[in-house]
């Protein structure tokens, strides 16, 4: 799911601070052909399970295909290269596909297709101030699962996958509910849990972990956003976002 909060990726002009080799913009720039320095600005946070090293591979992607052929970008296939190229970096396709094109997205990493959302929602997302290293998270999950749980996600992804395309709101609480990773997550962060436990406790329609957390996330109606944000636990910062559906733009 794309949502509101942006990076900028560009090339470097004076005053601008340079990102190093390391970060993940500079090494999506490189890998598609890009040269010179570039800066990034954002106002993701970094290890909150939103997607920042996502968008910003996406920017850096762009920006080296913008280099090379600007109008690359009016084509169909720029969208399948920087796709592949911006998943493999990232390991999943999940954040890079919402950033490209924007709305809520299902991806395998090398194809995304867009999920037609007919509904008029509101995005809560509760912040805390410590952050979650992705590949540590990622450690504590079982290498196997239960057939039972296996078959339940699944089946409970297809029905999210329904829901938002028909509009179907009341069906989004059952299809958001987890057997895999969540509550293992929780585990490793009880403010996570009592944030997430408050949020069931609202007339919010779900509610879930977003990516490895520790951030939550509240589908709500527009309505009601400012009310349920006030309702999470004052130990992290809420966020009122909408549902981009622009995704990855040149200016």
């Amino acid at each position: 799911m794309a949502l509101s909060l942006y990076a900028t990726v560009r090339e470097a002009e004076k005053g601008d601070v340079v990102a190093d080799e390391f970060h993940p913009a500079s090494i999506a720039f490189r890998a598609l052909g890009g040269t010179g320095d570039i800066s990034v600005r954002t106002d993701i946070p970094m290890g909150r399970g939103l997607g920042y090293s996502g968008a910003v591979r996406v920017g850096g992607a762009l920006l080296a295909t913008v280099q090379q052929d600007a109008s690359a970008l009016l084509s169909p296939q720029w969208r399948q290269k920087v796709l592949v190229a911006t998943a493999g970096l990232e390991g999943h396709g999940d954040n890079v596909a919402a950033s490209l094109l924007g709305g809520v997205v299902g991806t395998n990493g090398t194809f995304a297709a867009n999920i037609m959302n007919n509904c008029a929602v509101e995005v809560v997302v509760w912040v805390p101030s410590e952050s979650t290293s992705t590949h540590a998270s990622r450690t504590k999950l079982p290498s196997q699962v239960s057939l039972a749980d296996a078959a339940f996600n699944i089946s409970h992804t297809a029905l999210l996958v329904g829901a938002l395309n028909s509009g179907d709101l009341e069906a989004l609480g059952a299809a958001t509910a987890d057997r895999l990773h969540q509550d293992i997550r929780f585990a490793a962060s009880p403010n996570s849990h009592e944030a997430f436990t408050a949020a069931l406790a609202t007339d919010a329609w779900c509610t879930w972990l977003s990516g490895s957390g520790p951030t939550v996330g509240v589908l709500c109606a527009k309505a009601d956003a400012a009310r349920i944000a006030g309702q999470l636990p004052k130990s992290g910062l809420t966020h009122i976002l909408d549902i981009d559906h622009d995704g990855a733009v040149f200016i």
